[in-house]
């Protein structure tokens, strides 16, 4: 387990600021129960955003034809859908929601070639808004297969997230599950995938990204 390089400044001027305020009531105050509260309840805040900015390791082992999840999360939505913006067809949608408490790293859930990738900056409605995915801030990225299959992956800001990090190009070949975003305290990730795909997860079920199989195609 490492700290992600997004949440290292964060925590260091946190630190700071925390360690400063503390000194100052001690300085004026004293030793008593007003300094003890504020030690524990800053305690509790750093651990807490620290626990945003996990970033376990592990190894990735997945095969060729499946599809990994691409955040830790919640299976929020499946259903068939058209994909208006890039592939202009319908598609099987699998949403995955990121709550605060959970790793915010996104990977990759196939091996490919960025095809297509845009940033678009939008709203922040709550991240099961039904018109979230079209008009919150978020980024579009197709990944084309070493088979050709193209898969659409959109992270998604809501209502607390507001800051989508990306870490991709055009033309970069990317491996399965590797890290290719960070969505700054949580909020949704979309992935639409071809019909008669073969969906291994049901709704409502926990997933870990790069380690949970959540389709194969």
């Amino acid at each position: 387990m490492t700290i992600h390089k997004e949440g290292r400044v964060l925590l260091l001027v946190m630190l700071i600021i925390l360690a400063g305020l503390n000194f100052t009531l001690y300085h004026f105050y004293g030793s008593g129960l007003l300094i003890n509260l504020s030690i524990a309840a800053s305690i509790i805040i750093f651990l807490l955003v620290l626990q945003f900015f996990r970033n376990p390791i592990f190894k990735i082992s997945a095969k060729a034809n499946e599809v990994i999840a691409p955040a830790d999360g919640k299976v929020v939505v499946i259903e068939e859908t058209t994909e208006d913006e890039v592939l202009k067809d319908r598609r099987i949608q699998i949403s995955i929601f990121m709550s605060p408490l959970n790793v915010h790293v996104n990977r990759t859930p196939v091996k490919g070639v960025v095809d297509f990738f845009k940033y678009h900056a939008g709203k922040y409605l709550v991240a099961w808004h039904p018109k979230s995915s079209t008009e919150n801030e978020r980024t579009t990225m197709v990944l084309k297969t070493e088979s050709g299959v193209p898969v659409l992956v959109r992270q998604i800001a809501g209502a607390v997230a507001r800051r989508i990090k990306w870490y991709v190009n055009e033309g970069q070949n990317l491996g399965h599950g590797q890290e290719f975003g960070f969505i700054k305290f949580g909020s949704r990730v979309d992935i639409f995938l071809p019909l008669g795909t073969k969906i291994l997860v049901k709704e409502g079920q926990k997933t870990k990204g790069g380690r949970t199989v959540i389709a194969e195609i």
